[in-house]
């Protein structure tokens, strides 16, 4: 047969494995790159852990404005809820009842306030007073009068007239006027004593001479000492409060809801009113007041010591339980104090059968003793040998009417 009918083919490339330049033939794997590899085990595991990642630091990003967004719902839709419930009763309310309340007390206590003025070395002084009996009897501060014999007051009526000062006491800041005029309205002692820190207060005066003046606030706290001066904190105790009171306003009551006197205005903190004001408790001033009245002076009874707190160091060194009795910081020459027999660093553990552990009512004790009355008093002293107790008798004397309080 003659070949060469037949067109020539052309010659069949066998299929041969890529060589590397030495000759050597790759293997299947690096020859075949499109070919599938199947994932291990440890791939899923780390892919697992990377989208763990992932989705971790989007929810660190995202997830103080998710929480703001959902607070922010709470809280509107919580004021939304609290103003259409303000809105639905708020009508319903008397809150007018109590408006007129304000009006009436200011209306009961306004004519029993008085304005007190007086001719001082320095000038003229300005204070309040209230009327506690319709005889003409004012209660005011000491120190709105202090070193004069007659004030002169006006009624809420606009009448005015001189007052006599029939006696005061230094150590509470009270002091006691009369005067002749008439048809006087007079307040009602309240109890101090009764009263919580809450509770709803007025004070009713003469600030800046401006008079018939009432502010309302709230008891802010009791038994305040230490107010005016730290050497008068062992007979003063004061009432604290935020209503307004400036000056002028000293010697006014401070009243109670109904109307009752409570307490005498007395002090701020700094020049003029910056939310705090003190007042004498009525318990304190209505008990000065009727002394006054009745004897013309408070007399208190008097030892002649300085008290102070116990420190735990000296307790335990004396062999005393924690705020046990009153430290004799000082003994004046002589004092009945000194007569006895009491000296410097005794402790009073009982003042005529009482214990006493605060200085300032053991001073309270003393002060309410009978003048002339002998009482006994129990000791511990440190000796050479230790601690030793004892027993003395002291005769109460009468304060000197000059002390430094």
């Amino acid at each position: 047969m003659d070949s060469s009918a037949y067109p020539p083919q052309p010659p069949t490339e066998e299929a041969t494995s890529p060589e590397t330049p030495s000759g050597t033939p790759l293997p299947p794997a690096e020859f075949n790159r499109s070919a599938t590899i199947p994932a291990t085990a440890s791939d899923v595991a780390r892919l697992r852990r990377l989208l763990w990642i992932f989705s971790s630091l989007l929810l660190i990003l995202l997830a103080p404005s998710i929480a703001g967004r959902i607070q922010y719902a709470i809280t509107s839709a919580k004021e939304r809820a609290e103003v259409d419930v303000a809105r639905k009763h708020l009508g319903g309310l008397q809150l007018n009842q109590l408006s007129i309340a304000f009006r009436q007390l200011a209306q009961a206590v306004g004519p029993c306030v008085v304005n007190v003025r007086t001719e001082q070395k320095h000038g003229i002084g300005q204070g309040s007073g209230v009327i506690v009996d319709s005889e003409g009897y004012i209660v005011t501060n000491y120190h709105v009068v202090r070193g004069v014999r007659t004030a002169q007051i006006q009624l809420s009526d606009g009448r005015r007239g001189p007052a006599t000062v029939i006696g005061v006491d230094r150590a509470t800041d009270v002091a006691v006027l009369k005067t002749e005029l008439d048809n006087l309205f007079a307040a009602q002692w309240g109890d101090s004593d009764a009263l919580d820190v809450g509770d709803m207060v007025w004070a009713v005066g003469s600030p800046f001479g401006l008079q018939k003046s009432t502010t309302f606030g709230i008891l802010s706290a009791k038994e305040r000492r230490g107010i005016t001066s730290p050497r008068s904190s062992v007979y003063q105790e004061f009432l604290q409060t935020d209503a307004a009171v400036n000056p002028g306003n000293s010697g006014g009551p401070l009243v109670n809801i109904e109307g009752k006197i409570i307490g005498i205005n007395t002090a701020i903190v700094g020049p003029s009113y910056q939310g705090i004001s003190f007042a004498i408790p009525s318990s304190l001033a209505r008990e000065t007041y009727e002394t006054i009245r009745r004897d013309g002076v408070v007399i208190r009874g008097y030892l002649g010591v300085r008290p102070e707190k116990v420190l735990d160091s000296v307790a335990r060194h004396l062999g005393l339980e924690r705020n046990q009795g009153v430290r004799v910081g000082s003994v004046e020459p002589n004092t009945p104090a000194q007569d006895a027999g009491l000296e410097l660093g005794d402790v009073i553990l009982s003042w005529n059968g009482i214990e006493f552990s605060d200085p300032t009512l053991l001073s309270r004790a003393i002060a309410a003793s009978p003048i002339g009355s002998v009482v006994e008093v129990e000791i511990v002293r440190q000796s050479i040998t230790g601690p030793k107790r004892s027993q003395l008798s002291v005769k109460v004397a009468a304060r000197p009417p000059m002390e430094s309080l």
